[in-house]
């Protein structure tokens, strides 16, 4: 029995639901564009307000609506295609999948999509399972009608009784990164924290140069194959990465070039360019670069973002407790040329160093997707002072 369950919801929970095998999860990060996605309507209450503020701020998105409601209210339907939206399914029945019995949720998808089309007069492509929750019938029932699953890469939790307008805005806004697929609803619980917090969303959004498309047009969103799967690994275990050793994005925001973390000077020896002996254990502001971001964008794009973000991280060392009293501001990469270019001081690492760095460098490029064969790691250092001097207000 225990097998059966570990295959039947198991496995579909820990590669579809967690993992995002075959689903679309976000696109690249190239561009400055994000899909937001909604669920549970269209309800005549609450629906209106959310096409209000999409329409007031020029953003398009996708609904997945439930078949009972868009029969119920083809109006609001229609409207929602006639001002560009997309028009996805969700389910002809609100059911979490672990509660359905098998042959109820591997007919559900092709249910609702059908019923869907017949209101819109257009095939459904996309299909979203309540709550986002699958089973092996699940995952059966979307291919055998033709949909491509989707999921979400930031979760608004507008549903929490707890989150204010203000919370959901700011929830959104430190997750969002380009390429974000981004879950809120238009019914059901908590839609009336969501049409309260959308229009300064949308126009935080906006102010951050980002434009909301469909998820149909949303650049390089794809069901995640073997490489994709390989590419949000690696995210994962960056994430672990800066959980452990207390790193945050810089101000607080998902989408910066870089993670700042205080550290003691990890290396004997270093000298700045002036000849000052950097002496171990200094206080000290360790900075990584967002991979995914950084791959996608190029470097040459990255530097331009670089001069941009790093007025961010000087903001973050004047402000962030933790970075109070850091002497200096440091990134042991392969992007030693880069951060040449932005003004830091390069330094020659000890042959072990170099060796170590090297292979960790080489195994991120092949887990983000980039060109093997990473340069040669190196220490890309400045005083706190030349940095302020340089990237402070």
């Amino acid at each position: 029995m225990s097998g059966v369950l570990l295959l039947y919801v198991g496995l579909p929970y820990l590669l579809v639901q967690l993992a995002g095998a075959g689903l679309i999860r976000e696109g690249r990060r190239e561009r400055r564009e994000l899909a937001l996605t909604f669920d549970d309507g269209p309800d005549p209450l609450t629906t209106p307000a959310v096409l209000d503020a999409l329409h007031d701020a020029q953003a398009q998105a996708t609904f997945f609506v439930m078949a009972d409601r868009a029969e119920a209210y083809p109006e609001l339907t229609r409207r929602m295609l006639d001002e560009g939206h997309e028009v996805a399914a969700h389910a002809a029945r609100h059911v979490h999948a672990w509660l359905r019995a098998p042959w109820d949720a591997f007919l559900d998808p092709g249910r609702a999509a059908r019923r869907i089309a017949a209101i819109t007069g257009q095939p459904v492509r996309f299909h979203r399972p309540p709550h986002g929750a699958y089973t092996l019938a699940t995952v059966l029932g979307q291919r055998a009608a033709g949909l491509t699953g989707a999921h979400w890469s930031v979760e608004a939790r507008d549903w929490d009784p707890a989150r204010t307008p203000a919370g959901v805005t700011d929830r959104v806004l430190a997750q969002v990164t380009p390429g974000a697929v981004v879950v809120l609803h238009d019914a059901g619980p908590g839609v009336q924290t969501t049409v309260m917090a959308l229009p300064v969303l949308l126009k935080q959004l906006r102010a951050r140069g980002y434009r909301c498309v469909p998820l149909r047009e949303l650049d390089g969103a794809v069901p995640l194959d073997a490489v994709g799967l390989r590419r949000r690994l690696f995210i994962t275990l960056d994430a672990a990465f800066d959980r452990l050793h207390r790193v945050q994005p810089t101000e607080g925001r998902a989408d910066n070039l870089f993670r700042t973390g205080r550290v003691g000077f990890p290396l004997q020896g270093i000298r700045h360019a002036d000849g000052t002996l950097i002496e171990q254990g200094t206080p000290a502001a360790e900075f990584h670069v967002n991979n995914p971001l950084l791959v996608d964008l190029g470097l040459r794009r990255s530097v331009r973002l670089a001069r941009e973000d790093f007025r961010a991280v000087a903001r973050d060392l004047q402000t962030r407790p933790d970075l109070q009293g850091t002497e200096v501001v440091f990134c042991l990469s392969a992007l030693s040329s880069l951060l040449a270019a932005l003004g830091f001081e390069t330094v020659e690492l000890p042959p072990a160093d170099t060796r170590r760095l090297q292979r960790w460098a080489n195994m991120l490029r092949r887990g983000y997707g980039s060109v093997p064969g990473a340069p040669q790691p190196k220490l890309s250092i400045l005083s706190r002072k030349a940095f302020l001097a340089r990237y402070g207000d």
